[in-house]
């Protein structure tokens, strides 16, 4: 199974790239957000991948981030979400951007997808809003949706905040959407207990 591809860019087209590497030509199928940032043709590029495997063919989906491969795999999870419009939703929405619709039940912001209408939007709102926390968490400022801790792991003073909204019984969707909310306005360097606060005022709890 193809987890990740380095080579040098061969060509880019309107739904995916191939990349040369060891001879070899492989058509990856990207959001256009990758596409967009990949290197032009002939310089090196890097992509995560995901292979699905099926009787007739074999596919490999690139995402320029773990955040990135990391909604497609939970999106393709709702009924009616294949991989075509997985992609189509990444094109419009950004990781962290993604979370935040979720959050906030926003369906019209999925249904600037091609291929999302309004009954898709609501079934992957529904399914999905409270599974928005086990993802990574990227603070305001994070580049491309991608947790701006050391090391690349999640912050963790947004993950703790979350977490102690979560267990003042809170949802983690709401939870994750208010913490967010704070992160963005406060800034990165913002305490535990700054996002906690701004959090509940998000949420009604403290004047």
């Amino acid at each position: 199974m193809i987890a990740s591809l380095k080579g040098i860019v061969e060509s880019v087209g309107e739904d995916g790239a191939v990349i040369e590497t060891g001879g070899v030509g492989y058509l990856v199928f990207c959001s256009s957000r990758t596409l967009s940032a990949l290197p032009g043709v002939g310089e090196a590029a890097a992509l995560k991948i995901e292979t699905h495997v099926r009787e007739d063919h074999i596919h490999l989906y690139g995402f320029a981030s773990p955040a990135e491969r990391d909604w497609f795999r939970l999106l393709i999870t709702v009924q009616g979400v294949g991989a075509r419009v997985a992609l189509a939703i990444l094109s419009v929405l950004a990781p962290q951007d993604l979370s935040l619709a979720l959050a906030a039940g926003d369906k019209a912001a999925l249904g600037r997808a091609a291929g999302v209408g309004p009954k898709l939007a609501q079934r992957i709102v529904t399914e999905l809003k409270d599974k928005v926390g086990g993802l990574a968490i990227a603070p305001a400022g994070g580049a491309g949706g991608q947790p701006a801790a050391a090391g690349g792991g999640v912050d963790p003073s947004l993950g703790d905040a979350v977490s102690a909204l979560v267990n003042l019984g809170y949802g983690r969707g709401e939870a994750f959407g208010a913490v967010m909310e704070a992160s963005r306005e406060l800034g990165p360097e913002a305490k535990v207990e700054a996002l906690i606060r701004a959090g509940l005022v998000r949420l009604g709890a403290v004047a």
